[in-house]
């Protein structure tokens, strides 16, 4: 199943895309949704359709309780940034705050001059689950999405800690869908992931070359804390940013950035001042 959080003139609404059609699930968003514990049988309940042509899509889930990303998690982005690998998961969270639809605008920050692409394959989290084995970590992946950790270089390296970097509000754009594994081929998908800059390729990798898969990564966290419905674990990047260019490339206003990956859609996004 595809899923997707959408804008409407009543509020935003839950659909599954059905062919060329989204179909309303009865739900405000997919955090709502998932909240359900039989929320995969509510998920292909008949309910109105309206075209998915031109649908306004919201962040798949606008209000997460958290927000985990993973850095430092394709070998190539590591040795691009001149890092050794890592031998356990490295973790920084971004809030609700900062995230936007899969189309809307990215309006830059007055205050950086260093905006950055990172393309991740992102899961979201189905059921809540703490201190998960492999089944139960397994079983708690909704689904996959797409996010673009758009990051603020010149604030983030300000201090050996990351955070400031990439919590700008409204920058992060995650969607269109939340796909099912059963439809990407499990819950350890391999992927080609991709980011373009006016048409120009940046970044291209494939999942399957993770460190730290996604059920290794909900293990982990939830060991550390319980993750809800909803959650996000946006998994890392691959090589090809543009801090670790030479010279070093960074987003300007009227460009437009595309991060993609196979099966599950593309953010497409402009960049304004």
């Amino acid at each position: 199943m595809k899923l997707a959080t959408l804008r409407t003139a009543h509020g935003t609404r839950a659909v599954r895309l059905d062919g060329e059609v989204h179909v309303d699930l009865g739900y405000p968003d997919l955090g709502a949704l998932f909240a359900e514990p039989d929320w995969r049988t509510k998920a292909t309940a008949t309910g109105p359709a309206t075209p998915a042509e031109g649908a306004d899509f919201a962040p798949v889930v606008p209000h997460p309780s958290k927000i985990v990303c993973v850095g430092h998690n394709y070998t190539n982005h590591i040795k691009e940034m001149g890092r050794e690998l890592p031998t356990h998961p490295t973790l920084f969270t971004k809030f609700a705050d900062t995230l936007l639809g899969a189309h809307d605008d990215i309006v830059k920050p007055p205050e950086t001059d260093a905006l950055d692409w990172e393309v991740e394959l992102a899961l979201v989290v189905g059921e809540r689950v703490r201190r998960a084995d492999e089944r139960e970590a397994a079983d708690a992946i909704a689904g996959f999405t797409v996010m673009n950790d758009i990051s603020a270089r010149d604030w983030q390296f300000r201090t050996i800690e990351w955070t400031q970097g990439k919590i700008w509000e409204a920058t992060t754009p995650v969607g269109p869908y939340v796909v099912t594994p059963d439809e990407v081929g499990g819950v350890r998908p391999a992927l080609r992931v991709e980011t373009t800059v006016d048409g120009r390729v940046m970044q291209q990798d494939d999942t399957g070359t993770l460190l730290f898969d996604p059920v290794f990564l909900v293990r982990y966290i939830s060991t550390v804390i319980t993750l809800h419905p909803g959650d996000i674990i946006a998994t890392g990047t691959p090589a090809g940013v543009g801090n670790a260019r030479d010279p070093q490339v960074f987003l300007r206003p009227g460009q437009t950035v595309t991060t993609a990956i196979d099966g599950l859609g593309a953010c497409v996004n402009k960049v304004t001042a």
